[in-house]
């Protein structure tokens, strides 16, 4: 059965309009990493802490999308879309002035909820606006830009860290705001296909908890001392998302419909998504820190290394769309896990001291492919999976996907690069012949960071060689752990995928039953501007 596609007029400036918005939520993602050893250096910040500087956006989007999802489809999305664009111009100005660790994290994080506003907006907006192939289209244009201005982060922070101090990169979507707010206003129709029911609000309120605490106990898992902190982080996740499900099975309008939730083509693809999107993060989270601190390259280097990815996620997006609608989302996905995990594999096996750039092309080149093949694919089907009238939901996940995906695998991934680099660092002080001259303070300072490190060696210029040789050779263990668990994550989503995604023909006919439940019309209708 052949779905007609339908399209919104002037479509090309409204979906123009909305990957805009989406460059505006993308873009502050990824601009951190370049920055984090002038981060680490201007603060004197633990490894922990610039992973929190790193995943604070993603955890303040990932804890808020499926709530402010819903409040989207209630009260007008374009008003949700114009607040979170709005709100990310003070927090991007706070985290670029941010006189401590702490204040650039906080920043972070309400940078990250203003994205959550905004972002799974323009997703909504897509839903209720196209339909057929013309929707897939439109998704594998959206799902190729955000995941191509994500990469372009990091080089456009290199670009501004030759010139400018570590905050600049903070401020890199203030053109896009000035430009997205007026197009947004002329294009964007003010409601169409959106929900008349109250939200669940103790609903959203528990989502927030469950993401926000569950995010945070990874992140400090590895912390010395910090046991006392991340059990109770955890029993605070796991009754968060008892009451949840709890809430969401008895609210006469629930925030996260479950029985829609428990399709496979939905929930196959969100966990599909927040692997190969959380790939992504992760690997250019790590990747960067490793250009900078064991290749020595520049921070416009290191940004421009990540090029590859962008231009074969952008390069692939369409023929994933053309690949979903002829063979279907479940060939489409294993296909893109396959390129991802060669990613993780060469970074594994070849990025070591000394590596020509062409093995940094390569393991970033595979990754974008990856991401470039599957992304298509996770986004639509967990849109044809929903009424349009809870696109909210449906583009709620799909950000979920990216966000808490790189919030986990960042989290995850930062967690062993932390705990691989501590673990090395205390072997080889153990191991030298000057360890009775290492004072505790010295020691602790030493397998803190690869920064703290750096600033160690300075004070310590006849040990200098010595001390950041060591910090490389410990970085590279800790970034072994990491790869080798990205490995075994992306395995465990190709099995999920394999296992329990319906093949084309049953997807197709599920996606047909799916659209003939939907009481909201399927051609972007009920617009009113």
């Amino acid at each position: 059965m052949t779905i007609a596609s339908t399209s919104p007029s002037r479509s090309g400036a409204v979906l123009g309009t909305l990957i805009i918005v989406a460059a505006v939520a993308n873009l502050p993602l990824a601009v951190a990493n370049v920055a984090l050893p002038d981060i680490g250096i201007a603060f004197d910040a633990s490894q922990t802490q610039l992973n929190l500087v790193a995943i604070g956006y993603s955890l303040g989007l990932a804890a808020s999308v499926l709530w402010l999802g819903a409040v989207g489809d209630r009260y007008g999305r374009r008003r949700m879309l114009l607040i979170g664009v709005l709100l990310s111009l003070p927090a991007g100005l706070v985290a670029a002035f941010a006189p401590s660790i702490e204040v650039l994290i906080a920043a972070r994080v309400i940078g990250g909820i203003a994205a959550g506003m905004a972002y799974p907006t323009t997703l909504a907006l897509i839903t209720a606006l196209w339909s057929g192939p013309a929707r897939t289209r439109s998704i594998a244009l959206w799902s190729a830009t955000g995941g191509a201005i994500s990469a372009l982060g990091p080089l456009i922070s290199g670009l501004l860290l030759e010139s400018f101090w570590w905050g600049s990169v903070f401020l890199v979507t203030i053109p896009l705001i000035v430009v997205a707010v007026p197009l947004t206003l002329k294009f964007i129709p003010a409601h169409v296909n959106e929900a008349t029911e109250p939200v669940d609000n103790l609903g959203g309120i528990l989502s927030v908890v469950l993401v926000g605490a569950m995010i945070v106990a990874i992140n400090f898992a590895t912390v010395p001392d910090s046991t006392v902190l991340v059990l109770s982080l955890t029993i605070v996740a796991v009754l968060a998302l008892v009451a949840f499900l709890w809430r969401q099975r008895r609210a006469h309008n629930p925030l996260y419909d479950l029985d829609v939730a428990r399709r496979p083509i939905f929930w196959v693809a969100a966990v599909a998504g927040i692997i190969v999107f959380g790939s992504l993060m992760g690997a250019m989270f790590i990747g960067q820190q490793f250009l900078q601190n064991v290749l020595g390259y520049s921070t416009i280097e290191s940004g421009a290394a990540i090029l590859p990815a962008a231009v074969f996620m952008v390069l692939l997006a369409p023929r994933s769309a053309k690949l979903v609608e002829a063979r279907g989302a479940r060939f489409t996905m294993l296909l893109g896990y396959v390129p991802v995990l060669l990613g993780f594999l060469t970074m594994l096996l070849l990025w070591r001291e000394g590596v020509g750039y062409w093995a940094v092309a390569l393991g970033y080149a595979f990754v974008g492919a990856g991401v470039g093949i599957a992304g298509t694919p996770a986004s639509r089907s967990l849109t044809g999976a929903v009424p349009v009238r809870r696109a909210g939901m449906a583009s709620g996940t799909a950000d979920l996907q990216r966000d808490l995906g790189g919030a986990i695998m960042q989290s995850i991934l930062g967690a062993l690069l932390t705990a691989g680099y501590a673990a090395a660092m205390l072997s080889q002080i153990g191991s030298s012949k000057d360890a009775a001259q290492v004072t505790s303070s010295v020691q602790s300072q030493l397998t803190k960071s690869f920064a703290s490190a750096e600033t160690i060696a300075k004070q310590y210029p006849q040990y200098a060689d010595a001390i950041t040789q060591a910090a490389k050779e410990s970085f590279l263990q800790g970034q072994d752990w990491a790869y080798l668990a990205g490995i075994l994550a992306v395995l465990v989503g190709a099995v999920v995928v394999w296992w329990k995604f319906p093949r084309a023909q049953r997807e197709r006919e599920l996606l047909a039953q799916y659209r003939a439940e939907d009481p909201a019309p399927a051609e972007g209708g009920s617009v009113a501007s």
